[in-house]
């Protein structure tokens, strides 16, 4: 586990970009994950994030989190329930990185916190952009199925990334590439879709 008292402020950066990659999946699974790490002292959490070890943030995280569970495999439902989660993923990921900084000087603490919005808006973005792709489809499996993969994924990442946040850093940069590259295959996908849908009512 990572001893924040003595860690560099490069590795630091490596677990605060994991983190925010998981919290731009599903925010609540990581604040409860990390909560409860420091809770059990398995990590002792930097002082600006010491108040997520607080039972009321353990206990409303996840029953937020067993709420999009559910919420977020339902098909169209879901698309709605991840446009207003744009205003709560990045902004608590940039709050985790601004609180987990401070120690650090007040520019390290503002790349830290750009960093931390970047990486979730990305995560969050090609979350969105790959459930516009998918619901059009009849059926709900594909809707359920991703959901959990991105509920193991945000939390398999966090939990890498407390003890090789090297690995785990070297992995969000690889799914951001991939996101952007998928996010503009689906703006592409979406564009003929509509093309095709004129068409059809002009004929």
């Amino acid at each position: 586990m990572l001893d924040f008292v003595q860690i560099p402020p490069a590795e630091l950066f490596a677990f605060l970009a994991a983190i925010a990659f998981a919290a731009g999946l599903n925010v609540y699974a990581t604040v409860a994950f990390l909560g409860l790490l420091g809770r059990f002292g398995h990590m002792p959490l930097p002082s600006g994030l010491q108040v997520l070890e607080n039972w009321m943030v353990i206990g409303a995280s996840s029953a937020l989190f067993f709420i999009e569970f559910f919420a977020d495999k339902v098909p169209a439902f879901d698309l709605i329930w991840n446009a207003l989660h744009t205003f709560v993923r990045v902004p608590a990921a940039a709050l985790i990185a601004y609180e987990a900084t401070k120690p650090l000087s007040p520019e390290q603490q503002l790349f830290a916190t750009l960093l931390g919005a970047v990486v979730a808006l990305a995560a969050h973005g090609g979350k969105t952009a790959v459930r516009a792709a998918v619901t059009p489809s009849p059926e709900p499996l594909s809707n359920i199925s991703l959901s959990l993969g991105e509920d193991v994924l945000a939390v398999g990442l966090a939990w890498l990334a407390t003890r090789h946040p090297y690995i785990a850093a070297t992995l969000v940069a690889l799914f951001v590439v991939v996101i952007v590259a998928l996010i503009r295959w689906v703006v592409r996908a979406l564009r003929a879709l509509f093309r095709g849908a004129e068409r059809e009512l002009t004929a």
